[in-house]
C-alpha cells in the first residue's frame, strides 16, 4: 500500500477538517486600521516599502497582485499538519488539486477543477478609492477571472469606526457617462472628484452589502469581512483619497490589456452602467442577516444561524453562534471555510479558539476548513464557555445548495 502524503493525513486527522495559518496581506496604498488582531509590533512586517498589513485572507487558493515587489505565495492560505512535535505545511491550493472532491466535493471539483472563493478581513483605517473589479469579459483579456464580492460588518472586530465609516456605491441616477469620463480623465490632474458622482451610504454593524462586478465602490473604513470570487483583478477610479492621499495612475490602468491602456473609452466599458445608476440599489444590494431556520427553532437547540452573505451565486456565508455551554451537530450541503470571531471550545477533534493577539508567522486554532463530507456528515461543536457566545463566519463555494432564496 502505497505511503498516505501529508493531504490525506491532514484531512484523516482532522476527520475531514484542515487547520490553516493566517494569510497576511499587505496594501502600499492603504493605513492599517489595527482591528485584526495582528501585534501592533507586525503591522509592517513586510517592510515599509510594501505598506500595512490591512488584510487576513481565508481560505485562499488566490494570489494576491500586489505589483512587483509581491512576496512567494502572497495571500495564500496553508494547510497546518501537526504530528508528534513535527509541523509541515501544505499551500491549500494544492491540498485541493490533490484531494478533489475529497475535499471541496465532487460537484465543485467537476466544474471548477479549484476552489473558486475566498474571503478576508479588509481593515483600513480611511476609506478606499472609488474602485471596480473586471467583470469575465474584461478580466479575460489579462488572464484573469472577474470578481463580485460582499461585504459584512462584525461587531467583534469593530471597537472603532475608522476615519470614514460610509462605502459610496456607484453613481446617481441621472448621473451620464460623459461626466463620469471627465474625472477618469482628470485623474492626473489632483483629486477628479469622482465621487461627488456617487451616493455614501452610512455602515451598519451586523449588515452587509453585495457588490456584484463591474461596480464601482469606494469601501469605508469599518472592519468588513468580504467573501468573493477568487480572483484580485481591479482599477482605481479615484485619484485623491481624503484631500491628501494620492493614487498612483499605473493602478487607474490596473488589468487593462496593453492594447488599450490610455484609452479611457476602455475603462468606461468595463463599467456595467445600468448596475452603477440602479435607482434601487440599496434595496436590491443591502443585506440584513436572514436566519437559515426559524430563531424559535435553533435557541431552543442551543445555537443560531444567519445567512450573512446571499444574494450572490458565486458565493455565500454565514454565521453560526453557538450559545453558552451548548453542543451542537450542524450541517451543511457544501464545503467551507470558517474563521472564529468570539469564544473558544471543540470543534469535531479540533480545539477552537479566538485570538486576542497574533504574531506576524505564528499559527493559531482560529481558522478551518471543512470538506465536503464533514459539512454534510454534521461537525459537533462545543461552547465551553459558561457565559460567553462561541461566533463563527462561515465562507462557501458558489451555488450552495442550501441557499433557497
Amino acid at each position: 500500500m502505497a505511503k498516505k502524503t501529508v493531504c490525506e493525513r491532514a484531512l484523516e486527522q482532522g476527520e475531514g477538517i484542515l487547520r490553516l495559518a493566517p494569510a497576511w496581506v499587505p496594501r502600499s496604498f492603504c493605513i492599517p486600521g489595527r482591528r485584526i488582531k495582528l501585534h501592533p509590533s507586525d503591522y509592517y512586517a513586510f517592510g515599509g516599502e510594501r505598506g500595512g498589513i490591512d488584510e487576513r485572507w481565508f481560505s485562499s487558493t488566490t494570489p494576491a497582485d500586489n505589483g512587483p515587489l509581491t512576496s512567494e505565495n502572497e495571500g495564500l492560505s496553508f494547510m497546518v499538519f501537526e504530528d508528534k512535535g513535527s509541523i509541515e505545511k501544505v499551500l491549500l491550493r494544492d491540498a485541493v488539486g490533490e484531494l478533489k472532491g475529497g475535499l471541496i466535493g465532487d460537484r465543485l471539483w467537476k466544474k471548477h477543477e479549484s476552489w473558486p472563493m475566498y474571503s478576508k478581513f479588509f481593515d483600513n483605517q480611511e476609506p478606499l478609492p472609488h474602485h471596480i473589479h473586471h467583470r469575465e469579459k474584461h478580466a479575460a483579456l489579462v488572464a484573469k477571472t472577474g470578481k463580485p464580492e460582499a461585504y459584512y460588518f462584525p461587531p467583534q472586530v469593530n471597537n472603532h469606526g475608522g476615519d470614514f465609516p460610509f462605502t459610496f456605491f456607484g453613481f446617481n441616477p441621472g448621473t451620464t457617462k460623459e461626466e463620469v469620463k471627465q474625472c477618469l480623465i482628470n485623474f492626473t490632474k489632483g483629486d477628479n472628484k469622482i465621487t461627488a458622482l456617487s451616493k455614501a451610504h452610512r455602515l451598519e454593524l451586523g449588515t452587509g452589502w453585495n457588490v456584484p462586478a463591474g461596480v464601482l465602490h469606494a469601501p469605508g473604513s469599518l472592519c468588513t469581512y468580504e467573501p468573493q470570487k477568487a480572483s484580485d483583478v481591479f482599477a482605481m477610479y479615484q485619484s485623491v483619497i481624503q484631500e491628501r492621499a494620492v493614487v498612483p495612475e499605473e493602478l487607474l490602468w490596473k488589468d487593462t490589456p496593453s492594447n488599450r491602456k490610455g484609452d479611457f473609452d476602455y475603462l468606461m466599458e468595463v463599467m456595467d452602467w445600468e448596475k452603477n445608476i440602479d435607482p434601487d440599489f440599496y434595496k436590491n444590494n443591502f443585506m440584513k442577516p436572514v436566519p437559515v431556520k426559524p430563531l424559535k427553532e435553533t435557541k431552543e437547540n442551543g445555537y443560531q444561524e444567519n445567512w450573512i452573505c446571499y444574494k450572490s451565486k458565486d458565493f455565500s456565508a454565514k454565521e453560526l453562534t453557538v450559545l453558552p455551554g451548548e453542543t451542537v451537530t450542524v450541517k451543511d450541503s457544501a464545503a467551507y471555510g470558517l474563521i472564529m470571531m468570539q469564544g473558544f471550545g471543540k470543534m469535531g477533534v479540533w480545539n477552537i479558539e479566538t485570538p486576542a493577539l497574533i504574531r506576524f508567522g505564528q499559527l493559531t486554532n482560529d481558522e478551518y476548513f471543512v470538506s465536503e463530507s464533514a459539512a454534510k456528515k454534521g461537525v459537533k461543536i462545543t461552547n465551553l464557555s459558561k457565559t460567553d457566545p462561541l461566533v463563527m463566519l462561515k465562507h462557501f463555494g458558489p451555488e450552495n445548495p442550501d441557499l433557497k432564496f
